[in-house]
């Protein structure tokens, strides 16, 4: 038979059996989930906004207009057309104090996940890996700070080392930090046992390379999705803090913070208290559906 027509008798792949590469099964999955996009539009949105700040502000976040005091958004009665979102009981233009305080929420937020997540993801390697005392201790202490109820346990940290935007960091990171030391424990214990890291001890790999090089790459997809997640809680907790007068201090324009000041003025001015609400909550639903789209596309067994 002639080569061109074995050649065209030879069997093909159809389309749907072609193999892609994991980026683009990556975003095949994660673009089907709606939410998940939606999530990414806003956060993409909020950090754009968190990283041009003094750009995209009409004004100073601290300059008072005494003479457009309380003055409601452009779209109501009696507004103010240099302020598109009215301004707070001191005159302070709030479009510009929620752009700036996206910059410092979402600043606390990856400062304090990175914190946690640095030292969770050290702590629980060694304790899964090595075991023993040292992994019974780990725990022991993990499971006390999870047993306390999260917001109470930074209040307490706050309260001991002081109330300020850097002491708000590290008491959210301590609240956060035994989730990734159970988390990267209960991974490693997984992967510790499989062929690549048995083969990889026979080559003669020796523990801090079979630790950082070999185990801890295979485990870098749940913790992707816990970071994301814990992100929406680290911005929360601290804007916690910051309505209970703990967390920035004023005049810093952070969201907790501006609610705290505006409660006196629910009834008469709503647009002083909304607003940064309103900010928190599109900010943590973004982060949580862009946590729950990570998780679907990153786990193979969640694919369809």
């Amino acid at each position: 038979m002639p080569a061109d027509n074995l050649a065209s008798s030879a069997p093909k792949l159809a389309p749907d059996l072609a193999p892609v590469s994991p980026g683009t099964a990556f975003w095949r999955v994660f673009s089907a989930n709606r939410g998940a996009v939606a999530g990414l539009v806003i956060a993409v949105l909020l950090i754009a906004c968190a990283l041009f700040a003094p750009s995209l502000a009409p004004h100073s976040p601290l300059e008072q207009y005494r003479d457009a005091v309380l003055k409601p958004p452009a779209w109501m009665q009696g507004s103010d057309p240099r302020f598109l979102l009215g301004t707070d009981p001191v005159g302070r233009d709030l479009l510009s104090r929620l752009i700036f305080g996206a910059r410092l929420s979402l600043g606390l937020g990856l400062v304090s996940v990175t914190l946690s997540l640095a030292f969770g993801v050290l702590l629980g390697l060694l304790a899964g890996y090595a075991r023993g005392w040292g992994d019974a201790l780990v725990m022991r202490i993990a499971d006390v700070l999870i047993a306390l109820p999260a917001l109470l346990l930074a209040i307490a940290v706050v309260a001991v080392i002081g109330p300020s935007l850097v002491n708000t960091m590290i008491a959210v990171a301590i609240v956060m930090l035994p989730h990734y030391v159970r988390l990267t424990r209960a991974t490693v214990l997984q992967e510790r046992e499989r062929e690549y890291v048995l083969a990889s001890r026979i080559a003669g790999a020796g523990p801090l390379r079979l630790m950082f090089s070999v185990i801890l790459p295979n485990c870098a997809a749940p913790l992707i999705v816990q970071a994301t997640l814990g992100f929406s809680t680290a911005i929360l907790d601290a804007a916690a803090l910051g309505f209970l007068g703990l967390g920035a201090q004023p005049p810093a324009a952070e969201w907790g913070a501006m609610l705290a000041g505006a409660l006196e003025f629910i009834e008469t001015a709503w647009w002083v208290s909304s607003l940064p609400g309103l900010a928190i909550f599109l900010t943590v639903l973004a982060f949580n559906l862009l946590g729950d789209g990570l998780r679907d596309a990153l786990d193979p067994r969640l694919r369809q």
